[in-house]
Parts: structure tokens; sequence; C-alpha cells
């Protein structure tokens, strides 16, 4: 697979490429930064403006590309357009997202993008219709999916060890972040549900299966901006098994899986963020006892990766792939909704 990048980004220099890296049957191509159009649109802004956005990106991806090789192409669209890549990595803010990966696809090119796909379950249908079209692989980044710790902890759920299942937890927040990251941004896509909380839910739905879904959901907004900040919900599947999840990023750190059961509790942390190498652990205790265990450390943006190679080569897991990627916008739409009412 040769594959390009759109944009500069610091997970596209931190976590993608290096997992890239180790994947033999993987080829980096390059990666383009925004022409002026493409970034302001027919407003241009003065000339000096223009000069220091495109040196401040050329910066950052020369020092991807000495590092990782691959050329510089100097517009999103010549880089989509390119002959050299059959496959394009899209790491934008999530607002940008639905444009440049249709043209990616409309382009003949296999597409893995950051999540959310897209901020809305239209264009999210959309993407899927032509990627399925196309017969072309189109795959949500939900790292976290692939790690080997989760098939670790539902072996211990699924063992009886901690009796049945009596409610699950989710918690994923991070400290306010700077005032210009897009995430805090109405127009680019920011918001903690489509943040943060897409992992939540997408956890919530693995633990319970394809019969959950949101019983109630709340956000909340704070005075200095104008997206929402943090949140919660309950999702309920048909056993009448629950999830209890919360989300922000105005939070103290937290990361947390609990799994509360009849006959004790199973508790672990980073186990929607861990990174390559990292060994993550969990406690498990019963009434006044407690055990600490590790967890198998992996390397989940690999594994992301080469789950996209196979919905490239695979029919059958591209269109359940597809069903995934609909499956999670529907319920982020959902949640959007009802938070509404």
């Amino acid at each position: 697979m040769n594959i390009s990048i759109l944009c500069p980004s610091e997970i596209a220099f931190r976590r993608f490429l290096p997992a890239l890296r180790t994947i033999d049957e993987c080829s980096f191509v390059g990666l383009a930064i925004n022409s002026p159009f493409e970034r302001y649109g027919s407003c241009l802004p003065p000339e000096t403006e223009i000069k220091s956005m495109i040196q401040d990106e050329e910066e950052k991806a020369r020092i991807m590309i000495d590092g990782f090789g691959g050329k510089l192409f100097r517009s999103y669209s010549d880089i989509i357009k390119s002959k050299e890549a059959d496959a394009v990595y899209i790491p934008l803010p999530p607002a940008l997202h639905y444009k440049w990966a249709r043209e990616a696809l409309e382009n003949g090119k296999h597409v893995l993008v950051e999540k959310p796909s897209t901020i809305s379950y239209s264009d999210t249908e959309e993407l899927v219709r032509i990627a399925r079209m196309n017969h072309l692989a189109l795959h949500e980044n939900y790292m976290f999916i692939f790690h080997d710790q989760l098939s670790a902890i539902e072996s211990i759920i699924q063992s009886g060890e901690i009796g049945e299942v009596r409610l699950y937890r989710i918690s994923f927040g991070f400290p306010r972040r700077a005032a210009h990251d897009f995430r805090y941004n109405r127009t680019l896509g920011g918001g903690a549900l489509i943040d943060a909380g897409g992992y939540t839910i997408k956890y919530a739905t693995r633990l319970l299966g394809e019969t959950a879904e949101i019983k109630y959901a709340h956000l909340n907004y704070t005075s200095e901006f104008e997206v929402d900040m943090y949140g919660s919900a309950a999702l309920v599947n048909q056993e009448g098994v629950t999830a209890q999840i919360a989300f922000g990023m105005d939070n103290d750190y937290k990361c947390e899986l609990e799994v509360w059961g009849s006959t004790g509790t199973l508790r672990t942390g980073r186990v929607l963020t861990a990174p390559a190498g990292y060994v993550p652990t969990m406690t498990i205790k019963k009434n006044t006892e407690t055990e600490e265990r590790t967890l198998p450390s992996d390397d989940a943006f690999r594994k992301s990766i080469e789950h996209f190679m196979r919905c490239i080569n695979d029919q059958e897991v591209r269109n359940n792939n597809y069903e995934s990627i609909l499956k999670q916008a529907r319920l982020i739409e959902q949640f959007s909704e009802m938070a509404k009412r």
C-alpha cells in the first residue's frame, strides 16, 4: 500500500508514521500542506500572512520528511490526484473530514480518516455510499479498539471471575488545552462529544453488543466556548446491562474502565489511549482483597493500519467496516439529538 498524508499534523508525526514504518507492506509516499486557496478560499488575507502560513506548514512537513522520507506536495488536491499514492490518511480537524475524504474517494483513493469520520450521520452515509460504489476502503481510526488489552479484559469478564456484570463505567477526559485548539472551535467540528465522547460510545457498544441503545444523554457547556465541554450518558442492551459513560475536555485526566460484577470489580486505566509499548495494568477487587495484574502491551495504531489494509484487500471486511462506521455516526447523532431535549 502506497499511502500519503494530508496535513503535517502532530498525530501523523507522533503515532501514524512510526507505526507505518513497522509495516513492510506499506510505503510512505509523502505529505501535503494546504495551498492558500484551500486554507482561505477566495477571501485571501495579506501576502505576509499567506507566506507565514506556508512557511509554518513547510517547516513541520520538512521535519516529518527528514525523519520518515517521502516528498512534499503543495496542496491537498495535488496529493489526492497523484498517481503515486493509492491511499490517503486524513488527520484534519473533524469538520474538514467530509470534504477531503470525499475528494479522495472520488479520485479512487482508499481513505483512512481520523475519528470521527465526519460531523454528521448524513455526511458519513454519503462517504460510505461513494466508497461502496467504488469498491474502496473507508476506515475510521478509533485505534484503541484493536489493542490486545481489550480482549484480555473481556476474557476475564467472560470467565465469570468477577461474577455477573452489574454495571460498566467508562470515563475519558483531559485538561483544557490552548484556546485556539480546534476542539474548542465549532466551525472546525469541535466539542467534547465528537472528540472524547466518541471513544466512550465506541467502547460501550463493544461491551454491550449490537443491541446497545442510548437511554439518556446530557451535554454541558461553559461560558468561555460555544462547544460542549463535557457530557454523560447511559447505554443499555436487551439483557438490561448498563454502561454509564462520561467524557470531557475541561476535566482532570481520566481514561478508565470499571466493570462492577456480582462477586468482584475490575478497574483499568489508559484503556482508550495506551501508546505502543506501554504496559497497562488492572486491579481486581473482591470485597476487601485487591490484586493488581498487567495487561498486554500492543501497538494499536499499527493494528488499525493493518485493519485498513485488510479492508482494501477483502470485500467482506470492507463491508463490515462500513457498517461499523455508520453505527458509530448514528449513535453520536442520536446522542446529540437526545441531549437537546
